[in-house]
């Protein structure tokens, strides 16, 4: 009793198919596959892109005034 037989998923599927059409279920079907498929084009992006960027490096400054001082390469570049 606690498993639906065949002919209870027809009818589920019938009411469905009734209440929201087929062209609505079929645009459903393909913006899901979309979705799908842009979510593993990104894991598989995410994964690479990773690979190939190290964090970037740092340098020190050995000047007197700021000695033992590390400086980020990024932050220095852009002042």
């Amino acid at each position: 009793m606690g498993s639906f037989s065949i002919w209870h998923w027809l009818i589920v599927l019938l009411i469905v198919i009734m209440v929201f059409g087929t062209k609505k279920l079929k645009n459903l079907g393909s913006d899901l596959g979309g979705a799908v498929k842009g979510f593993k084009d990104g894991m598989k992006e995410g994964g690479s892109a990773e690979d190939k960027t190290a964090p970037p490096a740092q340098v020190t400054s050995t000047s007197p005034a700021t000695e033992k001082t590390t400086i980020d390469v990024e932050a220095k570049t852009k002042s």
